[in-house]
């Protein structure tokens, strides 16, 4: 399914990009000119739980609502790439988001059952473990990264009661990410990007990209999660990741897969989903997955 949402727009941008010279500088332009904010900051007024966990090869940042999962299920927001490039060709020193947008949304994550955020590598000041700055370039979603994200998932499961399966949702990579967890988990009942380059093949295309050489396209195995309801929100005026890459991702699946795309008027890469999250996050695609509220 496909649809287009009407209400009016919040924020505009430019009509074009100029020239786009690496793959996760354009990710990183979504969130310029915003302020940097603490995580740890939000998530402590927010009264939530803040840790840094090892997990696999890498330190990763975590937050979690406290409380038992009545539903069975505990969602899990997984934050973007981040400032990978500080410009262009240029990798960026430390990979934290200038905003911390996938946390934002987790915050307002609707009703009171068990929700947790799951930082990247190298992010939120976990920079102890095996920190290069591949890890925010040409191999954010290598194989060691999609195995640390997991056995985060594993541990964020174990931490809360009740729990015996994920809904994921990502923004932008890590939408991409928590597809790629999705391919090769038994455990996930629902899937929700927000800006997601999920298509990198496609992406790269669209874009006339340098390829990232040592991740793992989620589109490649895309054909497993046929049967797994999704949805993917777009904004309309996103000039790095446009409703070509969602399409594309979905056209690598059987059947008529339960999959909805929603493109949002007025929204660009970066600004506006966390103003926009707790009517989206409403919508009856997401009611219906079983945990989500």
């Amino acid at each position: 399914m496909f649809e287009r949402l009407s209400f009016p727009p919040l924020f505009r941008r430019p009509p074009s990009i100029c020239a786009i010279l690496a793959a996760a500088l354009l990710l990183a332009l979504g969130n310029q000119g915003i302020a940097r904010t603490s995580a740890v900051d939000l998530v402590r007024k927010a009264g939530w739980q803040w840790a840094v966990i090892a997990s696999g090869r890498f330190d990763l940042a975590t937050a979690r609502r406290t409380g038992s999962s009545g539903s069975g299920a505990l969602v899990v927001y997984i934050e973007g790439d981040g400032l990978a490039y500080a410009a262009p060709a240029q990798r960026a020193m430390d990979p934290t988001p200038i905003d911390p947008l996938a946390l934002r949304l987790a915050l307002q994550h609707p009703g009171d059952g068990a929700v947790a955020w799951l930082a990247r590598p190298c992010q939120y000041g976990a920079r102890s473990r095996n920190c290069r700055s591949d890890y925010w370039s040409i191999a954010r979603y290598a194989p060691e990264v999609i195995d640390s994200a997991s056995a985060a998932l594993d541990r964020l499961k174990d931490d809360t009661a009740g729990a015996t399966r994920l809904i994921l949702v990502g923004y932008s990579g890590g939408g991409a990410l928590a597809a790629l967890l999705a391919e090769r988990r038994h455990d996930i009942a629902g899937l929700v990007t927000v800006a997601a380059n999920l298509d990198l093949g496609a992406w790269v295309t669209t874009h006339d990209l340098t390829p990232l050489t040592q991740s793992i396209d989620p589109a490649t195995d895309a054909i497993s999660l046929s049967r797994l309801p999704q949805v993917h929100f777009v904004g309309a005026d996103d000039r790095v990741v446009d409703d070509r890459i969602a399409s594309a991702f979905v056209a690598h699946m059987s059947g008529e897969p339960p999959v909805t795309i929603i493109v949002v008027p007025g929204q660009d890469h970066g600004s506006g989903w966390a103003v926009r999250w707790p009517a989206l996050a409403t919508r009856a695609e997401l009611v219906r997955m079983e945990g989500w509220r």
